[in-house]
């Protein structure tokens, strides 16, 4: 397989634009069909790893802070100590800091049903097609702002799927305000309970959420079949600067039922 190797950015400089960027990637030669898979190395601006001490914590619940802030700043005022939820068993929570200086630039929790059933599961009852299937929920998101702030959010979404693939989950899980849902459908999750809407979610202070779902072990296929902008960039690109563990032992269980009793939502006619 051959290897070619991006140059990181200039310290100081602006993280390049998503959208050029994405265009470059799909105009690649390598994403054609009869063409010999290249994978590049690309170096980022930052990294992204999974928390393993107090102080990385005490960064991702600063920038999970700030970016609730901006948009549900009522949310937001519970959410400046850590949550029970960021030490659960099958919970991980993801850091992204500058390589300049170390300030955290953003974060996800990413939450599987290995040991216990999904925070939205608190809600909503998840519909049978998704039962005796291993979940992962990603919660908590939160980026700077500016254009580094969208690189940033691209890398973690991807960070989350390369999570995924190790660590053997089935379908991603995700619940986005609008207009951030639609967000989620360029990247072709779809709804769990469609042409329900948007339900009210516990978890995230009771605002109203659109569920979506993205399988995992299709994704490839789906995303070339599409054309999609980022196929490269996920699929044959190798950012070193991703760095992830499993801590999770691949063999355990999913819940095969909630123990929460909130009914399945009520499709519309």
């Amino acid at each position: 397989m051959i290897s070619h190797t991006v140059m990181p950015s200039e310290p100081g400089t602006h993280a390049p634009s998503i959208t050029t960027h994405e265009a470059a990637l799909a105009c690649e030669e390598g994403n054609r069909e009869d063409m010999p898979q290249v994978l590049v190395e690309e170096q980022l601006p930052f990294t992204v790893r999974v928390v393993a001490d107090a102080e990385a914590l005490n960064k991702a619940i600063y920038i999970r802070h700030a970016a609730y802030a901006r948009h549900v700043p009522d949310l937001a005022r519970n959410l400046q100590q850590p949550e029970a939820a960021d030490f659960a068993d099958g919970s991980v929570v993801l850091l992204a800091e500058s390589h300049l200086d170390g300030s955290p630039l953003g974060t996800m929790r990413i939450q599987t049903n290995r040991y216990a059933p999904l925070a939205l599961e608190q809600s909503l009852a998840l519909p049978p097609a998704l039962s005796n299937c291993l979940l992962a929920e990603a919660t908590r998101l939160g980026v700077a702002e500016g254009r580094v702030g969208t690189l940033v959010k691209t890398v973690l979404f991807k960070a989350f799927f390369l999570y995924c693939q190790q660590t053997q989950v089935d379908w991603m899980v995700v619940a986005g305000r609008a207009p951030i849902d639609r967000q989620y459908l360029r990247l072709l999750f779809d709804d769990v309970y469609p042409n329900v809407g948007y339900i009210p979610l516990r978890h995230a202070g009771n605002l109203p959420h659109r569920v979506m779902k993205f399988e995992v072990g299709t994704a490839e296929p789906r995303w070339a079949a599409a054309r999609h902008p980022l196929f490269n960039f996920i699929f044959r690109t190798h950012h070193p600067d991703i760095r992830l563990d499993a801590p999770q032992a691949p063999e355990a269980p999913a819940w095969t039922a909630s123990p929460f009793l909130a009914p399945a939502p009520t499709l519309s006619m």
